[in-house]
């Protein structure tokens, strides 16, 4: 698996920050890059929950929770993303609480690309900097989101 990750410190505390994440299928809030999301499940937000993101270039992919940590952070594994070159992929977002008003946020992607070598090269390349940046995008993001007020009440598992 090829591993990505960006973190950032935010002048918030875990709650304020789980505010906006636990809104798992509101992720189009404040992604810049995702467009619309369906839920594909129902009831409260947790492990099992499946969203489908669309973003900006005309594709999507389902994300379903596989770990899920109130005010700490939770994974989801990728799937239904053809115009990926991926087998496979798995992210996590994690908070990380530094002070009592700071927080480093982590997101992290890992993946398994297709095409065999070429394709692991394209993927410690090409698409290794284009995950690098979507995450740092979104990681800015979620910072000015919280910073603007915008957070809702979190949501339990």
């Amino acid at each position: 698996m090829i591993h990505r990750e960006r973190s950032l410190d935010v002048n918030a505390r875990p709650d304020e920050i789980w505010a906006i994440l636990s809104r798992f299928m509101h992720i189009d809030e404040f992604a810049p890059q995702v467009t619309s999301v369906d839920a594909l499940t129902t009831g409260d937000n947790g492990v099992g929950s499946k969203r489908r993101c669309h973003f900006q270039n005309g594709t999507s992919l389902v994300e379903e929770v596989t770990n899920w940590q109130i005010n700490q952070g939770y994974s989801v594994r990728l799937s239904e993303m053809p115009a990926m070159p991926m087998h496979e992929a798995h992210a996590a977002i994690a908070i990380q609480p530094v002070t009592g008003t700071h927080c480093r946020v982590t997101w992290s992607m890992d993946y398994r690309m297709k095409y065999g070598p070429v394709g692991w090269l394209m993927g410690q390349t090409l698409l290794k900097v284009m995950m690098g940046r979507v995450l740092a995008d979104n990681l800015k993001a979620l910072a000015n989101t919280i910073q603007t007020g915008s957070a809702s009440q979190p949501q339990t598992a």
